[in-house]
């Protein structure tokens, strides 16, 4: 005969219900051994990704500081108002002179105006490690697919790596219009919000190599000369506004290239969060749908007179603000691509509900106002 194993069998009585509390005792010990476990015991990063975030308050969460220097010109034939943003004015050139003229109607006409210069806040851009996941609409997921779930890695020992993957969502944000805090103004960008770009539908988001197909100049910016050329552009956003010859800089961020949500330079999360900010905003410019909207030339019919797509990025005309998971609004406030985060980065990164970011892009804009 084979052997068959004895299976106890529970009847009414002192006996069974000895035996049941005996098999509920031992339950609690397993439930309680398997509790212990989670807790001290790391699990995967992407076992625990949730996603996090909020609805930004125009109240309290925008530095409306901002918005300034407001400029009618330059000094000392036009008008500077205020000082903007900390921790030191930082402004583009603008005009010399507070009139200009365009040439308006068929057949054109030359009418006079007034040239102004102002920073405005005009798009949101989520980082996130959760897909589809809208850190800066509250926390929604308008999608479920975790094949894309992003990471961060730390390896230690003979080899130290610091890699990191997130994805990126980019909202057209004209606050100002939207909110209809000033009318009957012409120089304002006149859109409504829009979620214009989310990374996972990008396939060239995650294949740095596929990016590199369609940013071939990538290639020429992978050497040690031009990283280390990085360190001029770091200085010169640290100490006053990035260098825009220096496209392929990110300031002391790192490289610009190429626009993926890689980054094998982790540092932490709120400069690679920046880092990627400056990233979608190059690829915006990159395939056409950014435009140029600073200028110093005042000229009859000259660049204040219009708008035009830019296919590299004029980095001197964006500031950042975060807005998520903290806003900086009472602090820094805002600041020029590439500034080293040792100046903003304290209390912006924090486990579970603070490693996703939103930011806030604020655009200098300069324009003929009639």
């Amino acid at each position: 005969m084979g052997y068959r194993p004895e299976v106890p069998v529970y009847k009414q009585g002192n006996l069974g219900g000895c035996f049941l509390f005996i098999d509920l005792m031992d339950l609690k010990k397993r439930q309680i051994a398997i509790l212990i476990i989670a807790i001290f015991i790391p699990v995967s990063g992407n076992a625990s990704l949730t996603c996090k975030g909020r609805f930004v308050n125009p109240i309290t969460d925008v530095c409306w500081s901002c918005l300034l220097p407001i400029s009618i010109g330059t000094p000392p034939t036009g008008i500077e108002i205020g000082k903007g943003s900390t921790p030191k004015k930082r402004d583009t050139k603008n005009p010399k002179s507070p009139i200009c003229i365009c040439s308006k109607g068929t057949p054109p006409i030359p009418i006079p105006g007034i040239s102004i210069g102002f920073w405005e806040p005009v798009r949101l851009v989520d980082i996130t490690r959760t897909p589809y996941c809208m850190v800066n609409l509250g926390g929604v997921m308008l999608g479920s697919d975790m094949r894309k779930v992003s990471s961060y890695n730390r390896s230690y020992g003979n080899r130290t790596a610091h890699n990191s993957f997130y994805h990126v969502h980019y909202y057209i944000y004209p606050l100002i219009y939207w909110l209809e805090l000033i009318t009957d103004f012409g120089c304002l960008e006149e859109s409504t919000f829009d979620v214009a770009y989310m990374s996972e539908y990008d396939v060239t988001w995650n294949d740095e190599k596929l990016q590199s197909l369609l940013n071939p100049e990538s290639i020429l910016f992978g050497n040690m000369l031009a990283q280390a050329a990085c360190g001029l552009d770091c200085g010169a956003a640290t100490f006053n506004l990035p260098d825009d010859s220096m496209f392929w800089c990110s300031g002391c961020w790192g490289n610009m290239y190429p626009f993926s949500g890689a980054n094998a330079d982790h540092i932490g999360g709120a400069g690679n969060s920046s880092l990627l900010t400056a990233r979608i905003l190059a690829k915006m410019h990159r395939i056409g749908l950014a435009q140029e909207t600073s200028t110093s030339d005042g000229s009859i019919n000259g660049a204040i007179c219009r708008k035009f797509r830019a296919p590299k990025i004029k980095k001197s005309q964006y500031k950042l603000q975060m807005v998520n998971p903290v806003t900086t609004s009472s602090g820094i406030g805002c600041w020029p691509i590439g500034l080293s985060d040792m100046l903003y980065s304290s209390g912006c990164e924090y486990p579970y509900d603070g490693q996703d970011w939103g930011y806030l892009i604020w655009r200098k804009k300069n324009c003929c106002w009639f």
